[in-house]
């Protein structure tokens, strides 16, 4: 299957679109910043052209820019919740940028219940956020970049990143795993974690992100070396937290569900002193959830304060201290297993028992942001974060299970610190070199992770008369399950990892024509080093290039393409004792973007091609000279994922805010010395993907505030998690659809969804080989049956 080549070059496209640029109208940028009443920065305030699909949104320092505007007069829309909004009227020039005398905004309480009651921004966002460093909007990057938005995943009822985030983005699954981190696979690989800016990702975790904390989730798709290098080239996610606004505002919510669900948030934000400089935010949750599954819980409970300081109108500092706490069943009890294949047991099965001690998960993080605008061009950011992932908790697992059914179920200790120092520097402005623009981002990347596991104690869970199809629990005494020793240290007992990085960037985003072109330039040099006692060590040293270019056809329409790479450790020797160099993976893509009806959505179609080079496989060439097996590895394997995506989200017609997907997904194993493996099918993907939201709300007469919602996931052609050698052991096909009814006023809502409403038999697995005998069992994990949640919330 082919989409395009390397021969289809970016120079093809500029040659292209340097054609087209002549026919343009002449255009203009408009430049401005936003105050409070007291004179502080307004951050997150809507700037919107009237009349047109043109707009920003001002950033810490209160700045913000629109570009590409028809010459002539226009009038500014400015408004945010709970301040009065303003019209100003300017002209813009051909070719020349227009000053907006400041701009001050003053609160109103009227307006706050005015906006409350038509939510917030919606589905569709324009920009991304700080923490990604990137000041070009979201229309122009030559990049794929999908945001979730807080109102889509308030309006979805999701809990945390283990639930349903993954549909709200083309390609994007999640692989079951242990119920306290998600593994998220796009493009053909698992994708790297971040938060507000950060790579978070550890070997297991970090603990998944309660979504009272969350303003908005951003998935980079592809490689992005502005952020990472050291990594799959899939791409990322970023999980951005919410910080104070400067608003005097809050909510409440109380949520109830199945499976015996309680669960309350509180969101408050605003100013602790009177003239504005100090700015606070605090967000609490505390839930009780079980399960479709017997003895099986998750409990939570979170605390979020953030203080940010304002120095003066240059400077400011944020500090965020997050403590997240899990209490769940012991880890591996949500797996059912069978040796006849998958789906024959019952969806409540569980190989858990009533007494085992559940698993506990402290979660603590400090992050520190110091923002400083050195001149009216340029801007530093650093950024310092300490994380300590705490685990003291046990993991279910068989060792065996028969045809008949028999199973000996196993219990062990699995407790667990993972300790991260993170540390950002960098520069992001703007400089002119005759007709061209530099927009320039440079920094300086560094990490270190430790990751302490002990998984040495443990023993069998009952005897083996353990009857998968006819379970009986409660017959293991106390007395019969192991008891482990703590007495020492984790840092004694436990195996440790260790990832330490330090990356150095340079970016330069050259527009032409007034922004109608634009060509951006990057390089990021890498310093990886990883070790644990499984893998050995690995010291790789590598640069990675990166070029994009980025044309706006017409102020609405953005065609693009990039070329970027990524690189992986490749642990091991070869059979002269060489050291292998790393995994490479380089993705070549190209998209057409395009906003409609003034911006109030946004559709986006991409094609690209992902190819990772160094691969291990068998080496047929050099048997052990003593035993004459195959041993050793050879790295001249290569995997190749190809795809095309498609994503539309935003307000497509008046009231009906719609977010819709597709991606097909083609992964597979392209090189390899054994032939049999050629054209296999690269685990955990789908090859064809699509999911749907859509949600209507009433706005005038006697339905006003009424809205309904429906939705659906759909998954074809399926591969398993880890194996799959092109038989039966892929997965069938996979459709869920939900709905939502809900009712809100100015200050008041309440919410019913209700998920899996077809009550289908859903799950997603693998085979295994418990016995190591070379005969595969089957292992998965189940969904809920239909479901509901019942969601009120409080806003003041």
């Amino acid at each position: 299957m082919k989409y395009f080549t390397p021969r289809h070059s970016i120079l093809h496209v500029v040659l292209f679109v340097l054609a087209i640029a002549s026919a343009w109208a002449q255009t203009g940028t408009i430049r401005g910043s936003v105050k409070t009443a007291d004179g502080q920065p307004a951050e997150y305030i809507n700037i919107a052209v009237k009349g047109v699909s043109k707009g920003a949104t001002s950033n810490a320092k209160g700045e913000f820019e629109i570009r590409k505007v028809q010459a002539g007069q226009h009038v500014l829309l400015i408004s945010f919740v709970g301040l009065e909004p303003q019209q100003v009227d300017i002209e813009v020039k051909a070719n020349e940028t227009t000053q907006v005398p400041e701009i001050i905004l003053h609160e109103s309480e009227k307006e706050l219940n005015e906006v409350v009651v038509t939510s917030t921004r919606g589905y569709k966002e324009d920009a991304v956020s700080p923490s990604l460093r990137l000041k070009t909007p979201i229309l122009e990057a030559p990049q794929n970049i999908q945001v979730i938005s807080k109102q889509l995943l308030n309006d979805q009822q999701v809990f945390d990143m283990l639930e349903g985030v993954t549909r709200n983005v083309s390609g994007v699954t999640k692989l079951e795993h242990w119920d306290n981190y998600a593994y998220i696979n796009m493009r053909g690989s698992q994708v790297t974690a971040f938060r507000n800016g950060m790579n978070v990702q550890m070997p297991w975790g970090p603990l998944a992100e309660d979504m009272s904390m969350v303003e908005r989730i951003e998935f980079v798709k592809g490689p992005a070396g502005f952020m990472l290098a050291s990594g799959e080239p899939s791409g990322f996610y970023n999980v951005v937290t919410k910080k104070p606004t400067g608003v005097n505002k809050g909510s409440v919510q109380l949520t109830l569900g199945s499976f015996d669900t309680y669960r309350t948030a509180l969101d408050v934000d605003g100013k602790l002193t009177k003239d504005g400089k100090l700015l606070y935010r605090v967000n609490v949750m505390g839930q009780l959830k079980g399960s479709h599954r017997d003895f099986e819980t998750n409990n939570r409970y979170s605390i979020v304060p953030v203080i940010k300081y304002l120095f003066n109108d240059n400077t400011s500092l944020t500090v965020e201290y997050t403590h997240q706490f899990s209490q769940m069943s012991a880890i591996g009890s949500n797996y059912a297993f069978s040796a006849n294949g998958y789906g024959d047991l019952p969806r409540n099965f569980t190989t858990a028992e009533p007494n085992l001690d559940p698993t506990n998960i402290n979660d603590r993080s400090v992050l520190a942001i110091f923002q400083h605008k050195l001149n009216e061009r340029w801007n530093f950011t650093g950024q310092l974060a300490y994380y300590n992932y705490k685990q003291v908790g046990q993991s279910l697992w068989p060792s065996s299970v028969t045809p008949e059914g028999n199973m000996q179920r196993g219990v062990s200790i699995w407790d667990a610190l993972g300790l991260s120092k993170i540390g950002q520097f960098f520069v992001n402005g703007e400089e002119r070199t005759g007709n061209i623009t530099h927009r320039i981002l440079a920094g300086i990347d560094l990490s270190n992770k430790d990751y302490y596991a002990d998984w040495s104690q443990g023993g069998p869970l009952g005897g083996d008369t353990f009857n998968i199809y006819k379970p009986v629990y409660g017959l293991v005494p106390a007395s019969a399950l192991p008891t482990y020793d703590r007495s020492r240290s984790i840092r004694e007992r436990g195996v440790r990892y260790n990832q330490s990085t330090t990356g150095i960037y340079v970016q330069d985003e050259m527009a032409f024509l007034e922004n109608k072109v634009r060509l951006t330039l990057a390089g990021r040099y890498t310093n990886a080093k990883n070790a644990d006692p499984y893998s050995g060590s690995t010291d790789d040293n590598k640069f990675t290039p990166r070029v994009g270019v980025s044309v706006s056809l017409t102020p609405n329409t953005t065609l693009y393409g990039v070329y970027d790479q990524a690189f992986l450790p490749n642990p091991g020797r070869d059979y002269a004792g060489k050291k292998f160099d790393p995994i490479t993976g380089s993705n070549l893509e190209a998209g057409v973007k395009r906003d409609w009806m003034n911006g109030k959505w946004n559709a986006g179609l991409t094609a690209y091609q992902i190819t990772k080079n160094n691969v291990l496989v068998l080496d047929t060439d050099h048997p052990d000279p003593t035993t004459g097996q195959l041993v050793y590895s050879k790295q001249i394997g290569q995997t190749q994922t190809k795809g095309i995506e498609f994503d539309v989200r935003g307000e497509v017609v008046r009231n009906l805010e719609l977010v819709l997907n597709y991606a097909l997904t083609d992964s597979k194993v392209t090189k390899d010395t054994q032939e049999q493996n050629i054209g296999t099918k690269v685990p955990g993907t789908s090859k064809h993907l699509t999911n749907a939201w859509l949600n209507y709300r009433f706005s005038n007469g006697a339905l006003k505030g009424l809205g309904f919602s429906a939705g659906y996931q759909w998954q074809v052609e399926r591969s398993s998690w880890y194996v799959f050698d092109g038989t039966n052991q892929s997965l069938p096909n996979y459709f869920r659809l939900d709905g939502a009814v809900s009712w809100q006023n100015e200050s008041f809502s309440v919410g019913v969804n209700v998920n899996n409403i077809l009550n289908a038999y859903l799950f997603s697995g693998s085979p295994y080989d418990l016995n190591f005998d070379g005969k595969k069992e089957f292992y998965w994990q189940t969904e809920a049956p239909i479901n509901f949640r019942m969601n009120v919330a409080y806003r003041f």
